[in-house]
Formats: structure tokens, C-alpha cells, sequence
């Protein structure tokens, strides 16, 4: 007899609702299951399937259930409460031990046996959807576990779980750099359009074989040919007796734009001597290195401590007892940029900690050219491809019962911003249809800020991206965090998932729990010319508009050429009124009209932030 991976020791069952268990055994085969002193009894089909329906559970546990047809299983620890699908990106499978710079004191006592994350398998499917998994299981938020938690999921599950008692269930579903087009269903995607000729590629088995075959092959030559090459490597660059007097300088954090280094693709070592107290050498010890693009071998010593091979994650490596010494020490840096300029990244963490104190990091290093090669060949991830998750994925977790579904994702469709409201109706039918809900609570994240390209400060293209998501709030029982207020300039991956996850949580607890209360920043409703000024209504002013932190910011106001320029904007009576004295005649108002609009502040007394919005 076998079963869905979902259904497991640890399982969190959905509270309240009709529920189905499933499995495979022989056919025609009598199953019963025992579960909370009452039995339940079908018999399978021709081909070994069957399904029995639980209902009316209440919240609780642990409970066990056994369940016999040709052979006897027993499923222990099980609770019943509220389960959550987590769907999106990196931003909402990212994990909590990716927030440590900023929440490590709170989240190293995470204590939440009742809180529990099931991953599913990241496995695409180019022909049909699945009808199950296999692999993955059931982990409780304890203090050895919760590191590895979907962050964002985790706060809002906390949240939850103070507020009303009841176990949580998370299903992560979340697939870093996917585009929504992955999570969607073959004949959604045949109503938009355009996609037939890469699903229909990657239904051959062989093409998607070979491709990841190529790929690896390349992959593996171009590092062989870089460490062949990198005379560091061969020279022992990152050992304390090498003599670097004679390297060149450079500033750190800092990009290597505008430096001899600029183009380089290969690998640059960097190295710093620090005197290290003797208080400091007791003990582990940790360093924070910001992050670097795009990969690195970090050394201390001459002994390797970390390396990470891709350009997002934190640096944060640990050092082992012993390795560092009272007095000189030196750190080296191998860096190596694969596609992209090099660069440690500036307003990030550099520092060296142990017992309490800290050495900065900052400042002057000495650097020198290890080797130079071609840039990396781009390869095929077939996780971003249309149909693939939602086949792999989406589809056979169908039967399971579930409260609702939690969605970030976007960052992947923001080069092309406009047609995302009429993909993400798309996508939010497709579950619906998936799970059997019509009215499937969907509660979803806008776009956080940041400087999606750093030499483009006026960049839009999540602006106009977060305005497809305001809009598909028109889509019935949806609600939106806003996150415009606690993205970081210069990372994708903000790490103050805490806020994100509460704001999450205020949603659902509005949307889906009934509470009355308010649970969203102010809405742009509507606006109204008035002589030389334009007035905007709002909905969701809770007790009040608030500009935080002195005059209101980010607002832009247009003529009739339709070119918009700064604004001047108050707040009257709960509405904003936006004007400008070159502007006669307004047409129309955006507000937060940036990819990062640093000092956004339109809120409201909750301390809420308002969406970003265009009145266009």
C-alpha cells in the first residue's frame, strides 16, 4: 500500500472541512481507517485507487490513525489546525536562516512544535499533470528545524497560531527565479497564448535530457578550465606566508564597475591582514562578508571556511575553534564572476564576531588577478518554464484539503510588467480549479522596493509591475501586503520577512478568519480633477491618512502631454490632494512610481503603507 508523501507522520490536517484520504493498494481491495475512535470503510478500484473522506474535524493533537487494507500502516503525530500553500519565488521559499543579519537573537529560540512545513519535491512535468509525490515530509518549527522554514511562511504561521491556538500547516510550493507562467495549467496558457512552441519543446523527453546534459558538461569545463588557470590556486594566494605586499588596492564593499576589473570573468582574489585580540580567539567565530558577485571561496588562514556559488546569498560563514590566532591573520577572498561584473555589495554587514565583539571589516584590501576566462554559457533551467511546476507540483497535492493559499512571486515577470494581471487571473482560476474551491483564499504579496538596476535609478518596471498586482485585487476573495516599506535597495532577497509574514497574516485574519479590523494599507479608490488640483480617494484609510516622517513623498503629477513631473501632495480629510503650480491642467497621479521609492510614507494610523499606484 502506498500513499502521497503529504500523507505522513507530522501531517497537519485541514480543520472543519471535508477531508480526503488516499493511497494505492491492490484492486478491489477492502480499506479501513481508524482515526479519532470512528472507522471508516471503502473498497478499491480496478486499478488499487481509493479515497476516503474524514469530515468535521476539530482542531487538536497529536492523534495517530491506522489505516488497513492488504497491509497495516499506522501515521502518528498528526494535528488538526489550518494549512496554508505557499506558492511563488525565491522571495517566499526563502528560508529563515537567510534573515539572520536582522532577526538571528529572535529566531534562535523558535520553539513552534505545532507549526509544521511539508516541501514538496521540485520535480517539472512537461506532459500531464501528476497525480502525486514522492519524497518530502512533515518537519515541526523546533529550534533544529525552523532554519530551514519558508521565512515568510513561518512569521505568518506565528502569527496565526498566537492568535487563535491552532496548529498550522505549510505546504511550500515555492520555486526561486520561476516566472507565474511555471505555476499555471497547459490550457490556461493555450487561452493566453504564445507558449505552444516551448511547451511542445519540452514535452522530448530527449531534448530536456541532452539540454541539462550540455549543460552540466559545460558548467564542469568552465570551472576545470578556471582553476587550471588561476595561478592563485596554484601559488597558495589564500596562505598566511604568501607575501601580497605588491598587490593593488581596493575599497570594500564596493563594485568593480569603473576599475580595471570591470570586465573581467574568471576569478580575483582579495585579501586582508587583521590583528585579531585575544578575546576574539576563543571559541567559534563568524564573519560577514555582505554578498558578492557572484561566487566565492572565502579562507582564513589558508583554510577554507565557506564558499557559495551563486551571487544572492548572504555571506556568513563560521569559523571553527583554533583557527583563528592572537595577533596577525589573514582573510582571503576568491572571488569569481561567472556572468556578471564583480562586485561585495555594498551597505551590507562586514565584520568579523566572536565572543561578543567585533572587528570591521571595511575599508582597504589588496587584490590581484588570478585568472581570466570567457564568460559562463547561460544554462536551461527548466523550472522556469511554462506548465512544468504546476504538472510537477501544483497538481498532485490537489487533494489535499487546504484553508488557503499565500503567493509572492513576480520579481521573474518584471521585465515584461504588462499582461501580468491577466496571467496571475490565470493562475489564481487554475488553483482554484486545482484545489475544487471556487472561492480559494488567495492572499498575495506586491512587489517589495529595490533598484532592480542600480544605473537606473528612475527604472519602472516594477512599478508597473506592482500596478498589475494592486489590480488583480479586483479577482473576489484576494487580499495584498504590502511590502514597498521593507524591501533593501541593493538585495532581491530583503531579509525582514517578520513584518512581511505579519502583514500576511492581517489579511487572512480579515479575509478568511472574519476579524474586523484593518488589514491593508490605504487602496487608491478613485480621483477627482478639481480646478488645478487632482483629489484622491482611498479605500482602507483605517483611523486615518498619515504622511510618516514629515511632508508626503513620491507623488507625480501629469499634464495633458502626459508627462509627469514631481508634486506637491497633502492630506485633507482623508484624501490626498496633489498639485503643482506649472500644472494647469492635471490628467493624472502615481504615486511610489519607482522600482525603489526611497521615502515613500503615505500610511495610515494602523501603520500600514499605501500600494503604489497610477491613476492612468
Amino acid at each position: 500500500m502506498t500513499f502521497s508523501s503529504l500523507i505522513s507522520d507530522g501531517m497537519v490536517l485541514q480543520r472543519n472541512k471535508r477531508i480526503a484520504i488516499w493511497g494505492k493498494t491492490i484492486n478491489s481491495q477492502i480499506v479501513e481507517i481508524s482515526f479519532l475512535g470512528k472507522s471508516y470503510q471503502t473498497e478499491s478500484d480496478s486499478d488499487g485507487n481509493w479515497t476516503i473522506f474524514l469530515e468535521d474535524l476539530k482542531p487538536g493533537g497529536p492523534h495517530q490513525m491506522e489505516i488497513i487494507a492488504d497491509e497495516k500502516t499506522v501515521i502518528n503525530d498528526i494535528l488538526i489546525g489550518d494549512v496554508w500553500v505557499l506558492g511563488g519565488q525565491s522571495n517566499m521559499e526563502i528560508p529563515v536562516k537567510r534573515t539572520l543579519d536582522l532577526l538571528e537573537d529572535e529566531v534562535k529560540t523558535i520553539n513552534h512544535p505545532s507549526i509544521r512545513q511539508f516541501s514538496v519535491p521540485q520535480h517539472p512535468n512537461f506532459h500531464a499533470p501528476q497525480d502525486d509525490i514522492s519524497g518530502g515530509k512533515w518537519i515541526p518549527a523546533t529550534t533544529t528545524n525552523v532554519m530551514d522554514f519558508s521565512a515568510a511562511g513561518y512569521f505568518f504561521a506565528a502569527d496565526l497560531y498566537e492568535k487563535y491556538q491552532v496548529p498550522i500547516g505549510l505546504i511550500l510550493t515555492a520555486v526561486g527565479g520561476t516566472p507565474i507562467e511555471a505555476w499555471m495549467s497547459e490550457e490556461t496558457l493555450h487561452q493566453v497564448g504564445g507558449y505552444e512552441a516551448t511547451i511542445e519543446k519540452n514535452r522530448n523527453d530527449i531534448y530536456v535530457a541532452n539540454t541539462k546534459r550540455n549543460d552540466e558538461q559545460h558548467n564542469d569545463q568552465w570551472y576545470k578550465n578556471l582553476n587550471e588557470q588561476d595561478k592563485g590556486l596554484a601559488q597558495g594566494w589564500q596562505e598566511v606566508s604568501y607575501d601580497a605586499t605588491e598587490w593593488q588596492t581596493f575599497q570594500v564593499p564596493n563594485s568593480w564597475e569603473g576599475s580595471e576589473l570591470e570586465s573581467i570573468r574568471g576569478a580575483v582574489w582579495f585579501r586582508k591582514e587583521i590583528d585579531v585580540p585575544d578575546s576574539m580567539t576563543v571559541g567559534k567565530a563568524k564573519i560577514k562578508l555582505g554578498t558578492i558577485i557572484d561566487a566565492d571561496d572565502t579562507y582564513i588562514n589558508g583554510t577554507q571556511i565557506g564558499n557559495t556559488g551563486y551571487r544572492y546569498p548572504p555571506r556568513r560563514y563560521t569559523i571553527q575553534e583554533g583557527l583563528l590566532k592572537p595577533g596577525k591573520n589573514v582573510i582571503a577572498v576568491r572571488v569569481i564572476s561567472t556572468q556578471n561584473t564583480g562586485a561585495f555589495v555594498t551597505d551590507m554587514p562586514y565584520k568579523l564576531i566572536s565572543n561578543g565583539h567585533e572587528l570591521d571589516l571595511q575599508g582597504s584590501w589588496k587584490y590581484r588577478v588570478g585568472a581570466v576566462t570567457e564568460e559562463q554559457k547561460p544554462q536551461t533551467f527548466f523550472n522556469t518554464m511554462p506548465i512544468g511546476l504546476y504538472n510537477g507540483m501544483i497538481a498532485p497535492i490537489r487533494n489535499y484539503a487546504i484553508k488557503g493559499v499565500l503567493w509572492y512571486q513576480g520579481e521573474s515577470n518584471s521585465q515584461q510588467p504588462k499582461g501580468y494581471r491577466r496571467l496571475f487571473e490565470g493562475l489564481v482560476s487554475d488553483w482554484r480549479s486545482n484545489f475544487n474551491v471556487v472561492d480559494l483564499p488567495f492572499i498575495f504579496t506586491q512587489l517589495a522596493n529595490w533598484d532592480a538596476d542600480p544605473n537606473n535609478p528612475k527604472g519602472t518596471k516594477w512599478a508597473e509591475l506592482r500596478e498589475e498586482q494592486r489590480k488583480g485585487l479586483a479577482i473576489t476573495n484576494t487580499g495584498m501586503a504590502v511590502a514597498i516599506d521593507i524591501g533593501e535597495h541593493n538585495d532581491l532577497h530583503p531579509q525582514n520577512k517578520k513584518t512581511l509574514g505579519q502583514r500576511l497574516a492581517l489579511s487572512a485574519k480579515k479575509l478568511v478568519y472574519g476579524e474586523d479590523i484593518v488589514a491593508s494599507g490605504p487602496i487608491y479608490n478613485r480621483m477627482k480633477q478639481v480646478g488645478s488640483s487632482i483629489h484622491l480617494d482611498f479605500y482602507h484609510v483605517g483611523s486615518g491618512l498619515i504622511a510618516q516622517n514629515g511632508q508626503l513623498k513620491q507623488f507625480e503629477i501629469s499634464d495633458v502631454d502626459g508627462t509627469f513631473v514631481p508634486a506637491n501632495a497633502i492630506i485633507k480629510d482623508n484624501k490626498v490632494i496633489v498639485t503643482n503650480e506649472q500644472v494647469e491642467n492635471p490628467q493624472h497621479v502615481r504615486y511610489a512610481w519607482l522600482d525603489n521609492p526611497a521615502g515613500a510614507n503615505l500610511y495610515n494610523k494602523e501603520g500600514l503603507p499605501a500600494s503604489p499606484f497610477t491613476t492612468e
